[in-house]
């Protein structure tokens, strides 16, 4: 194989992981995670989300709403009302995913005790050899 098919070989893996880990980073996001919980309980509206997302601004909700669209994990519906109405659902993607990420917050429910005593114990051995730097 000569060099040059090597290193078209490299960047196609190289393209490859990145999606991977962008697809990754997505779903692990601050809000994703929020938002396709709720979405995969079925059809969810903006403000409902908007509402059971504590801490999420209008605009970081929109672009989070946008990008999961855009990545074929929500379906949105917009009806022709006065005011429009939009709903958002999981998309069958979306939905294998929920078990994960079920998983995934149970395992942080079982060690979000052990999780903050390690960084209590990290915290304090880190200030103790603060201490004693600055007394040498």
């Amino acid at each position: 194989m000569s060099q040059g098919t090597s290193d078209v070989t490299d960047q196609v893996k190289h393209g490859d992981a990145c999606t991977v880990l962008e697809v990754i980073n997505r779903v692990s996001g601050k809000w994703a995670i929020g938002i396709l919980l709720e979405a995969s309980q079925g059809p969810v509206r903006f403000t409902e989300l908007e509402r059971s997302i504590k801490g999420i601004s209008r605009r970081m909700l929109t672009l989070t709403l946008r990008n999961l669209e855009r990545d074929g994990l929500l379906d949105r519906t917009v009806y022709p009302t006065v005011p429009p109405k939009v709903e958002y659902v999981a998309t069958g993607m979306a939905k294998e995913l929920y078990a994960s990420l079920l998983e995934l917050v149970g395992w942080a429910e079982r060690h979000r005790e052990g999780i903050a005593c390690a960084r209590d114990t990290y915290d304090e051995a880190a200030a103790f050899a603060a201490r004693e730097k600055a007394r040498v």
